[in-house]
């Protein structure tokens, strides 16, 4: 009985066609959104003057400074965002989606639905995060 259950538990793990074109579709609609994100960003920031800022008080400095430090990092998340999910519509071409990178396991579809730019599985992430 124990082989039945360890049986499902595996072929629970296993994705269909359907369900990995409907990630790959998520995917691909968040890339949309984060190259229009960070184009926005770098719009907004290229555009700000260097001398904008001149005749300023310190307050008024800094907190132009802080501003532009946030959009940068965010602008900076954005990116890696991208990065992350174009990885993960890679893994998907190359089979290799839902195959933890540490261990080689199945990460588990429900993780995946929840985040699915996820490279590890729960164990594994979790030992990395204590490191």
């Amino acid at each position: 009985m124990t082989t039945r259950t360890a049986r499902t538990a595996i072929s629970d793990d296993v994705w269909s066609d359907e369900e990995l074109a409907g990630v790959c579709e998520r995917l691909r609609h968040e890339i949309g959104e984060l190259r229009a994100d960070i184009a926005r960003a770098e719009e907004q920031l290229a555009s700000g003057d260097v001398s904008q800022g001149a005749g300023d008080d310190p307050a008024d400095a800094g907190a132009k400074t802080y501003e532009r430090e946030r959009e940068i990092a965010l602008t900076l998340n954005a990116r890696d965002l991208l990065a992350q999910n174009e990885r993960a519509i890679a893994r998907v071409d190359a089979g290799t989606y839902g195959e933890c990178e540490s261990c080689h396991k199945p990460i588990g579809k429900e993780r995946l639905r929840a985040f699915p730019r996820a490279t590890l599985c729960v164990a594994c992430k979790q030992r990395e995060e204590r490191r």
